[in-house]
């Protein structure tokens, strides 16, 4: 192989590697509406995930794929082409996992709750229902 294939095969390994899984359309859909109802936890700043992109794998680093943020680091200054966009996307992504969790455990705590009180008879089970229903839809964001 002669000294540009090499080059150019690993350019594209590297741009392959050094990209953060972001969210797919259904779930950009919900992160979305989830900012938009202000229940996003904002652990990651995503703006500031596409700056340290511009660092050698800072990108890559703060989105805690720190396998990635080696190679973007070996691939400096080529990186800056894609290591902003993985900061964003794994910004988001963390974002996104963070709140779909609190927003679980919120929902069994309330229903918890509600158990309780069908339990000790303080509501009939028509009223369960209504309630869990109720409960389910505050926490749907698809």
């Amino acid at each position: 192989m002669n000294l540009g294939k090499v080059a150019g095969l690993a350019l594209a390994v590297s741009i392959m590697s050094g990209c953060a899984t972001g969210l797919n359309s259904m779930q950009e859909r919900e992160y979305q509406a989830m900012k938009s109802e202000r229940v996003l936890v904002e652990e990651k700043n995503p703006g500031t995930g596409a700056v340290l992109g511009i660092l050698p794998g800072g990108g890559s680093f703060y989105a805690r794929e720190p396998g990635y943020g080696v190679v973007n680091l070996l691939f400096w200054p080529l990186s800056i082409l894609w290591d902003p966009v993985s900061g964003y996307e794994g910004s988001k992504a963390i974002n996104y996992d963070i709140t779909k969790h609190k927003l679980k455990r919120d929902m069994e705590r309330e229903i918890a709750d509600l158990d309780d009180k069908l339990t000790t008879g303080q509501i009939d089970n028509l009223a369960y229902v209504t309630e869990k229903n109720k409960i389910e839809g505050k926490y749907s964001f698809d």
